[in-house]
This record gives C-alpha cells, structure tokens and sequence, in this order.
C-alpha cells in the first residue's frame, strides 16, 4: 500500500478533505462495449437533468471550488476535472474513449461531482503527499502540456508534483502496460458520497477492467 499523507497546510485550508484511495491490478485496454454502453445511458440521464449553469452549484463541485480559491486559485481558470468533464458532457461532445480503466474512473466522476486521479502506481516515487503548489512549481498535464501548479492542491512524491485535481502528468499516466492502478478521489467538503463512489469505482474496476488485489482507503 503506497503511503498518502495531507499536508498540515492544505487541512487547514481544508479541514473537510478526505481521500479516498484505491490501488488494484488491471489489464488495460479498449473500453468494451458493455461499459461504453453504461457510459452512454450515464451520459444521456446527465442531458435530461442538469443544464450547464448549475455544475458549479452542485455540492460536491461548489466545496470543491472553495477549496481552490482558499488555497488561491481561480477555479473558473483551473477547472476541477469533474466540472470539466460535466461541461463538456452538458455541452454535447461526450467523453473521449481513452482505455478502460481511464473511462471507468471518468464515469465514476461525471456520476458523482469528485474529481479523481488516476496513476500508474509503478511510475511513484515513494510516499505521496497532497499539499499546495509553490511559486514556478508545474508539470507536463496529460493533454495541456505544462501546468502551473502554484496554489493548487497537489500530489507530489520522491520526483515532485504528479497531480492535482485539475489535471494529471505525463509522468504517472495510465499507459498500456500499467499493470498496477492507484485511483484518488478527492473529497474537498466532508460528503457521504464518498464512500458509495468509492463502491462504484470498485465495482466498474473488477466488472471492466479484470481488477485483482484491491486495496481501499480512506485518507483524513
């Protein structure tokens, strides 16, 4: 089990933050289409209930949000993953199918507001901690090139920041020969929902994405 700690700093920013983690074996591939399928009945029952303008009102998001600006960030610049995904979800385009263990943690997130990291355990180095971002501190994000992290809560191990709940790295992205999966969802306000999503995240990973030796825990 990978040792995740908060740091002093951000809890007290955030007294609220929790984490619940998820390491597993997985075999990655294409999404079959029993999850597209589930993806896509996810998607449609989205469109019928929620219009863009209150994404950023749901609970889950709006704790979140706060979160951001306490630490110093402009969450209207930096979107939240979940609150990414959603808009882009709200908006028509869907989500882009990448593999399956990369689509069953957006399902997870666009059903439940928490926005969740999603590393090849094998590409940490050491224990993680989550904390704030320091001036000129920044990585390669999957799909946006560099991120500037100052002031966002953000994983950091051995090499540096690898997350944060804006955007993943490069460095520990889920690649085709990931064969241990380490899922973090981020709980910014206290919700019961947390526990159930992390039931739903276990659930998609053994039913899609072959998933064996399953660790869970919480992080307060």
């Amino acid at each position: 089990m990978i040792s995740i700690t908060i740091s002093p700093e951000l809890k007290m920013l955030c007294p609220e933050l929790r984490l619940s983690c998820i390491e597993a074996d997985v075999i990655v591939e294409e999404s079959c289409s029993a999850l597209s399928a589930e993806i896509d009945d996810r998607i449609r029952q989205i469109n019928q209930s929620l219009v863009i303008e209150d994404i950023s009102k749901i609970p889950v998001i709006n704790e979140s949000r706060k979160a951001y600006k306490a630490c110093g960030k402009d969450p209207a610049r930096y979107r939240l993953s979940a609150e990414a995904l959603l808009r882009r979800v709200v908006s028509g385009k869907g989500l882009y199918p990448i593999s399956n263990v990369v689509d069953q943690l957006n399902l997870v997130s666009i059903s439940t507001g928490f926005s969740i990291g999603g590393y090849d355990a094998s590409c940490i180095q050491g224990k993680i901690t989550f904390g704030i971002g320091i001036a000129d501190e920044s990585y390669s994000g999957i799909g946006k090139g560099g991120l500037n992290v100052e002031n966002l809560p953000v994983f950091r191990d051995g090499q540096g920041a690898f997350g944060s709940p804006t955007s993943d790295s490069q460095r520990t992205e889920v690649k085709p020969n990931t064969k241990r999966f380490l899922m973090i969802l981020i709980d910014f306000g206290g919700h019961i929902q947390l526990e159930s999503a992390g039931q739903l995240a276990i659930r998609l990973l053994k039913d899609y994405c072959y998933a064996t030796n399953i660790t869970a825990y919480e992080i307060e």
